[in-house]
């Protein structure tokens, strides 16, 4: 448990804390889910060192997934490394009712918590928010964590919002991908009891900083020894060490993003020998250009034998 990085809230049972990396979901090349591989990849992130695994998030390409197909991922993955960390499944749908299914799918598989992303496509206000997460709370017996991105969502919740959702009692935490570090630093301080995840690989060692008990890093679904060597020099009170590995995680990022949109983590994978498959559609894999001047680039980093 945490010495020198912040813990987890108090009102988190689970206690998540450390790296929970945003596992992704595998594919055959005809784009048919790859279950053994999906289970196989949050296999070699726990084998890197991960505190927990949080599939079905963005990495995972869940919102291109059927409600059949993401209740079996959350099944494979549990039935690989639920004994070992906890599994947070990623539940959240444009409507109450598709979250609610998923919700009651995921405690059923077992998973040991649910990440509820805010509904996304339609408007939402404050009062819409927390009537969803209340009725989504309610239908399971599990902890619940807030998946905060209005980048893709296009809904942002406000401070208040955030203070009415905190009196819900299961809903434990909030995953904030929303890279508004003020807003994340106010959110910390109002609510201590609640788990607070830093969601961008660009704010590992500030959300560390200013109260996050862990971090949600796609640089970790490739390399999760540097992230878990980041969090752990922090814990360790090694802060300078952290800054340092912040800044190689810094260039990593760079280069993970070349290329068409989330196709670096499927690449480097590729690169050290873990097939993951392609995207799906419309979602594209790496040019092989664009693969090879990432692979130069990790390399440079040290990063690939």
């Amino acid at each position: 448990m945490a010495s020198n990085a912040p813990a987890p809230g108090g009102a988190d049972p689970l206690g998540i804390h450390g790296v929970v990396p945003p596992t992704v979901t595998a594919f055959h090349d005809d784009e048919s889910v790859d279950y053994e591989g999906t289970a196989a990849h949050a296999r070699f992130v726990v084998d890197g060192g991960a505190h927990g695994v949080f599939p079905l998030g963005t990495n995972g390409e869940f919102a291109m997934l059927s409600g059949a197909e993401r209740d079996r991922i959350v099944e494979s993955v549990v039935d690989e490394v639920g004994d070992e960390v906890p599994v947070i499944a990623g539940v959240g749908a444009p409507s109450t009712r598709q979250t609610v299914a998923r919700a009651e799918a995921a405690a059923d598989a077992g998973a040991d918590g649910i990440v509820v992303v805010t509904p996304f496509y339609y408007p939402l206000d404050g009062d819409g928010a927390v009537e969803h997460y209340r009725r989504v709370c309610d239908a399971v017996d599990r902890p619940a964590y807030v998946y905060h991105i209005p980048s893709k969502t296009g809904n942002a919740l406000s401070l208040e919002t955030v203070s009415e959702l905190a009196a819900i009692p299961n809903l434990v935490g909030v995953k904030d991908s929303s890279k508004d570090v003020p807003w994340l630093g106010q959110a910390i301080d109002e609510h201590p009891d609640l788990t607070f995840l830093s969601g961008s690989d660009s704010l590992l060692f500030p959300g560390l900083e200013i109260g996050c008990a862990g971090m949600v890093s796609a640089v970790a679904n490739a390399f999760p020894e540097l992230v878990v060597d980041l969090y752990e020099a922090y814990d360790a009170g090694d802060e300078d060490r952290a800054r340092e590995l912040q800044s190689q995680v810094y260039d990593v990022r760079s280069a993970l993003k070349r290329g068409p949109y989330m196709a670096g983590v499927k690449a480097a994978l590729s690169l050290q020998g873990f097939e993951a498959g392609p995207l799906r559609s419309p979602l594209r894999r790496m040019e092989a250009a664009d693969q090879a001047a990432l692979e130069e680039e990790l390399r440079e980093l040290g990063l690939l034998d």
